[in-house]
């Protein structure tokens, strides 16, 4: 049975995940941006957190682990390589391990890129991936610590997961995101169908993500960056992959 996922609206912005194992009961939380709107998902479903996974350190992700984990006596999950900029940990991973939510088994990726140790939850059973500040809805995260070259290749193993696996990222910036993907592709007929499929979501206030890998693989721009129509559009015809990004991503910085 797959896991049950639950998306938690945080801050102004921000997104935490609930994965539910109905069989055993056990609950993952993915990233405490703020403890109080977790309490309250789990609350109603009356549902018992039994894990916190930390994708990453950034204070948006993180501010409300030692609550949670108080709270709940959940186990505190994080990269080994960002153990000394996290919240006590009570197991640290590393690129290739796995992890068991009850009954399903998830696998540890790395993403470096937006930061310098970010991870990724991958549970192959329940097709979903938490990728939090890695691959976005139609975007991906800034550059603060890793490389353009880092980033390209995180984002090339996560699109070589199958096309059905939910994304689960960690921000609604979908809109903005969609407006400049358009400044890339403006002809790509999926991205202007989902371009104002997201307008219309965020009109009623609802949320955009999680997605589909397939979505993200037809219309994010920073997905997209090798495709030879891609390269074209940018006048980069011969240039390699990680260079085509690198410039999508300096654009996307400047608008």
């Amino acid at each position: 049975m797959a896991l049950e996922i639950v998306t938690v609206p945080c801050l102004a912005d921000n997104y935490a995940y609930l994965a539910h194992d109905a069989a055993t009961g056990a609950t993952a939380v993915v990233d405490v941006p703020d403890a109080a709107p977790i309490l309250n998902a789990l609350r109603e479903r009356g549902w018992r957190a039994s894990h916190i996974l930390i994708t990453h350190h950034h204070n948006d992700h993180i501010d409300g682990v030692r609550a949670l984990a108080g709270a709940t006596g959940a186990r505190v999950i994080g990269a080994a390589a960002d153990a000394h900029r996290l919240p006590p940990l009570d197991e640290t991973v590393v690129d290739g391990d796995t992890i068991r939510i009850g009954m399903d088994q998830g696998e540890v990726i790395e993403v470096s890129g937006h930061t310098v140790g970010h991870i990724a939850f991958h549970f192959p059973a329940s097709k979903v991936v938490f990728t939090a500040d890695s691959l976005m809805a139609l975007g991906c995260g800034r550059l603060f610590e890793g490389t353009a070259a880092q980033m390209w290749d995180s984002l090339s193993r996560l699109a070589a997961l199958p096309p059905d696996t939910l994304v689960c990222s960690g921000h609604e910036y979908t809109a903005s995101n969609a407006r400049f993907a358009l400044t890339i592709e403006p002809g790509n007929s999926a991205l202007i169908s989902r371009s104002e499929a997201v307008t219309e979501a965020r009109k009623k206030g609802e949320p955009t993500v999680p997605s589909t890998l397939a979505e993200e693989l037809a219309t994010n721009p920073f997905l997209r960056a090798g495709l030879p129509e891609v390269k074209a559009a940018l006048g980069m015809a011969g240039a390699s992959d990680a260079e085509v990004f690198a410039e999508i991503r300096s654009r996307k910085d400047r608008f």
